[in-house]
């Protein structure tokens, strides 16, 4: 993925996040996986991860807990 692609997603992410009142903790990629770790500050519900999942228009993959809030795998 080129660089510019990365930030376009990584601003659609935030957006997306932030529309659905969830604040991130960490967004980072991950070049040479070709995904996004991203990690909210708050523990979601399966049901609320499920539904964050939904709405991203990459592929998530809800991770479970992290050491600060719920954690997802986007990948490109």
């Amino acid at each position: 993925m080129r660089y510019e692609d990365a930030w376009m997603w990584q601003d659609q992410i935030t957006s997306t996040v932030n529309a659905l009142g969830y604040t991130i903790w960490d967004l980072k990629y991950d070049r040479k996986a070709d995904y996004f770790y991203l990690e909210l500050n708050e523990s979601l519900t399966d049901d609320n991860a499920s539904d964050l999942c939904s709405q991203m228009s990459l592929f998530t993959d809800y991770k479970g807990i992290g050491s600060n809030g719920s954690c997802f795998t986007i990948y490109t």
